[in-house]
């Protein structure tokens, strides 16, 4: 994923280049950039991947939701990079909980899920661009300059999309009515996890998890789990 052939040496915590900053990056102070994700590897790779080309820039990470939850609160971000999958709570909730702390700041979402699948619940939460995470390191540093310009970053298909919803007038899908938590714990069942499986995976109890089951279903007038793997299927929700 997005991974340079020539390696640096690998970031942990805090890390800054010594090279001096290109015209037309921040001024009298280096940018300073959170990268998020489970993943240490992902973490990493981004981070080498924007050290190489934002020379200068501040470039921390975090694990969980929490803990970039907790980094907004004490520091001043330029830019942040958000998973959407993260242990414990719901990327999207952890969007809309930075943007409520700190309005101004970007996020670009960068996630293993495809657009269709969390795209424009991500710019509905506040995200100024998506990015998956097979992209290549070329568009992720375009998506990142973008946002540090103060613009944003959406992919031709992901703009078409778009543009079709605004231009046609449909009623919304079942699945459109779900929290972010329901409609995560839905693509979960849908792909075929048990509630044991997805309680232990959001790190919440299999009570929890069976009372998402049952909202979802009420909500999207669904008896079964086999009712619901088929419509998860239909309309392209499941990897």
């Amino acid at each position: 994923m997005m991974n340079r052939p020539d390696p640096v040496p690998a970031a942990t915590g805090e890390t800054k280049s010594s090279k001096s900053m290109s015209p037309g990056e921040k001024k009298g102070a280096a940018l300073r950039i959170l990268v998020v994700d489970d993943h240490a590897v992902v973490r990493q790779g981004i981070i080498r991947i924007l050290a190489s080309d934002l020379p200068g820039a501040i470039l921390a990470e975090a694990g969980t939701g929490q803990e970039a939850i907790d980094a907004t609160w004490k520091e001043d971000w330029d830019l942040i990079l958000l998973d959407i999958s993260l242990p414990g709570r719901c990327g999207i909730d952890v969007l809309k909980e930075i943007k409520s702390a700190r309005p101004k700041v970007p996020i670009l979402i960068v996630s293993m899920h495809s657009e269709g699948q969390f795209a424009i619940r991500a710019l509905k939460g506040g995200a100024a661009g998506y990015l998956t995470k097979d992209s290549p390191h070329e568009t992720l540093i375009y998506a990142v300059r973008r946002l540090l310009g103060g613009g944003k970053f959406i992919s031709a298909t992901l703009a078409e999309k778009l543009a079709v919803q605004l231009d046609v007038d449909t009623s919304k899908l079942p699945h459109e009515s779900l929290s972010d938590r329901e409609f995560e714990v839905l693509r979960m069942l849908g792909s075929g996890r048990t509630v044991g499986e997805i309680a232990q995976q959001l790190f919440l109890s299999v009570k929890t998890i069976s009372t998402y089951r049952a909202r979802i279903l009420t909500k999207m007038g669904l008896t079964n789990n086999a009712e619901l793997v088929q419509y998860c299927i239909r309309n392209s929700l499941v990897d």
